[in-house]
């Protein structure tokens, strides 16, 4: 299983020391969380938690993910990066190609574009796209997407984008692998369609052996029970060696965690006091041998 730290809701000037630290340790990725701007009357229930209500605020800090992929690649060396997961409703595939084609060059292909739909309609409206057939449009962006990161000239002429020939150079010299984000049956059936794997929001143990198992059945429908598939969980209810092993034996290929909220510390803790917490998450799990047991 891979380990992988989320970065959700911490200091901007802290990205940088996580990222080194997470290098180090021997994690494997950086979850990189995605918000366009917060927006103060909310029109439908966040789809995440229980009472409808966002976990963050106004003043909660973000920052472009693909910017943050270029600029943590850029001072580390074997670490991973993934969006986690860009809403891709409210945005052109076209300008998306060719920021995620120079991540994925400029990090000499350690990038993942994990993608979802988005929740709001005010994402949309606000940034000129209407909400309406927005699953629908996503699926053509994914398609889209592909084309152009797959390189040479192409064409597209689909129900939502029309383009004659164009190529944008450099391609990647490896395909970006695409982790599709979602509960519902359309994501699933999203994911094992188009995704090099699946990413869940906070679930449990249970839900996850459920939703993997569901997965594979669609994978194999799909003519792709053998493909290589990652599924990356943020799990709420397993914790310690002995959970670890539960969630390996539900199917759970990636650990999505934040280690410093595991200890009790808050989101904007000092940096040190997450490196510390970092450590003993690395040492517990990363270190420890227990799954060569």
């Amino acid at each position: 299983m891979q380990y992988t730290v989320s970065i959700a809701f911490s200091p901007l000037d802290q990205l940088i020391d996580i990222a080194k630290a997470a290098e180090e340790l021997g994690f494997d990725n950086i979850a990189l969380p995605d918000s366009i701007f917060y927006f103060e009357k909310q029109s439908v229930d966040y789809p995440y938690t229980a009472d409808g209500k966002r976990m963050f605020d106004e003043n909660s800090p973000w920052v472009d993910p693909l910017i943050l992929a270029g600029t943590l690649g850029a001072v580390t060396s074997t670490l991973r990066f993934y969006t986690n997961v860009m809403k891709l409703g409210s945005r052109n595939p076209l300008l998306l190609a060719r920021q995620v084609g120079s991540v994925a060059n400029l990090t000499n292909n350690r990038f993942g574009f994990g993608v979802g739909i988005g929740w709001a309609p005010e994402e949309f409206e606000w940034c000129g796209v209407p909400y309406a057939k927005r699953g629908k449009r996503v699926d053509e962006m994914i398609e889209v997407i592909k084309l152009v990161l797959g390189g040479g000239m192409v064409e597209f002429h689909g129900e939502f984008y029309d383009f004659d020939r164009l190529q944008m150079s450099p391609a990647p010299s490896k395909p970006v692998p695409f982790y599709v984000g979602g509960h519902t049956d359309v994501a699933l059936k999203r994911a094992a369609r188009v995704g090099d794997g699946w990413t869940s929001a906070m679930m449990t143990c249970d839900q996850l052996t459920e939703t993997i198992a569901e997965l594979r059945k669609l994978l194999a429908a799909n003519g792709r029970a053998d493909d290589p598939f990652e599924y990356q969980a943020v799990c709420i209810d397993k914790f310690g060696v002995d959970g670890h092993r539960d969630l390996v034996a539900a199917g759970v290929t990636d650990y999505i965690g934040i280690p410093w909220v595991f200890d009790g510390l808050p989101f904007d803790a000092p940096v040190d006091k997450k490196i510390d917490s970092m450590k003993r998450f690395a040492d517990t799990y990363i270190h420890s041998g227990w799954q060569d047991a």
